[in-house]
């Protein structure tokens, strides 16, 4: 599946609906070689195997990459439980703060996660309400609607926001905005499915929400 988005910095992504990182981006972070990265990965493997308490093979995601020859070397790609057990072993003030860093930005990718997730389960309802407003609605009743949220929330509408942030042709913005973005999207979402059924026009739809 192809992560939805990345923290640039630390690397945090999202596979399947859970955040990750990969081993790689935390050796390149944390400033340690990659295969003494890879080699505390398979001792704590051992030591998972031998207690049972947390799942191996959900916290630590066996992948791989190329490199600039087309080479194909291993890496893992962890979860916040599994960042946080390599990064128990990480001593030094440096270590701390980079350690306290991908904490936070696992947390706001988790929340980013729910959101986009609320976002799309309400589309639905949301389309519902257009239908009953529109006798026979056209597909521009739909994008408007969207574009309505749009431009409250990120000032403008899904076309500008494409080219604003050069994203091409994607079919959905939703996965390039940030968690409070889909927030209020997700909050306005909501509001104007009622707005719809009880102001018809768009304009004062608009200013109210």
């Amino acid at each position: 599946m192809k992560p939805l988005k990345v923290d640039v910095t630390l690397g945090v992504t999202e596979l399947n609906g859970i955040p990750v990182v990969s081993s790689r981006k935390v050796a390149e972070v944390f400033n340690k070689r990659h295969d003494n990265i890879l080699r505390n990965i398979e001792n704590i493997k051992g030591d998972l195997l031998k207690i049972e308490e947390i799942k191996w093979e959900q916290n630590f995601i066996q992948s791989s990459y190329m490199d600039s020859r087309n080479r194909c070397y291993p890496e893992y790609l962890m979860t916040k439980d599994g960042f946080t057990l390599l990064a128990m072993g990480f001593t030094g003030a440096e270590a701390m703060k980079f350690k306290i860093a991908y904490i936070k930005k696992f947390n706001e990718m988790e929340q980013y996660i729910k959101s986009l997730a609320a976002a799309r389960m309400e589309f639905p309802e949301f389309t519902q309400a257009i239908k009953q407003v529109h006798e026979e609605p056209k597909h521009y009743h739909f994008s408007n609607e969207c574009n309505l949220i749009n431009r409250v929330v990120l000032g403008m509408d899904a076309k500008k926001f494409r080219e604003t942030n050069g994203l091409g042709k994607v079919s959905s913005i939703r996965p390039y905005l940030t968690a409070e973005q889909i927030s209020s999207i997700e909050q306005l979402q909501r509001a104007d499915i009622g707005l719809l059924l009880a102001e018809p026009d768009y304009s004062k739809r608009k200013m109210l929400l």
